[in-house]
């Protein structure tokens, strides 16, 4: 059993990172609110929108990963609840802290799996589309081939398609701090009284 000391500083700890932990991943989350709306209509606005050749299924990645991240920064809140109830009557067994620490744990690094993945996706699809771009300086005339299965090829690379890297590289960032802070928390929790 922790004494009161212990007990006071897991509370702070506990409050003091979960509301870091939720400014990060709420910022982070506003970040990437944003990319994702500009990308879906900037990428009906754009001219041959259906020409990036795998950026669907790393937007669709990237998307799961911040719903994850949604649930996360919900999950953070409840940290604070956690730390603030440790300092009151009412206190929750450090069972119950460290499994609601844990939880925290397994969302980020499900989230970071699919920001992970969806990364590599994009970043695949934007390096074959690169492979593939008429040679020249930037502005010449870039005349498009129709390539294998109907696809364009020969076609830069637009912002609009490294924005929707940008989106991904901010969830991925949201979910890392989450997770180390989340560790950082459980080492917290699980540490010996001295």
């Amino acid at each position: 059993m922790a004494d009161a000391l212990d007990l006071q500083r897991i509370s702070a700890a506990l409050r003091r990172m979960g509301w870091v932990r939720f400014w990060i991943q709420l910022v982070l989350g506003v970040v990437v609110v944003g990319v994702l709306v500009f990308n879906n209509i900037g990428g009906r606005l754009a001219a041959n929108s259906s020409r990036a050749l795998g950026l669907g299924p790393g937007i669709t990645l990237t998307t799961l990963a911040f719903l994850i991240l949604i649930w996360c920064i919900w999950h953070s809140w409840l940290v604070v609840r956690c730390g603030r109830a440790l300092g009151s009557a009412v206190q929750p067994s450090k069972g119950e802290t460290a499994r609601l620490v844990k939880r925290g744990v397994l969302a980020d690094l499900l989230g970071l799996t699919l920001a992970a993945v969806g990364y590599q996706s994009m970043a695949g699809s934007l390096f074959v589309q690169a492979s593939q771009q008429v040679p020249g300086f930037f502005g010449a005339q870039i005349q498009a081939t129709p390539g294998t299965a109907g696809r364009v090829v020969g076609l830069p690379i637009t912002s609009i398609e490294m924005f929707s890297v940008l989106g991904n590289t901010q969830v991925l960032f949201a979910h890392l701090l989450g997770l180390l802070i989340s560790l950082w928390l459980l080492q917290r929790v699980h540490r010996p009284v001295r």
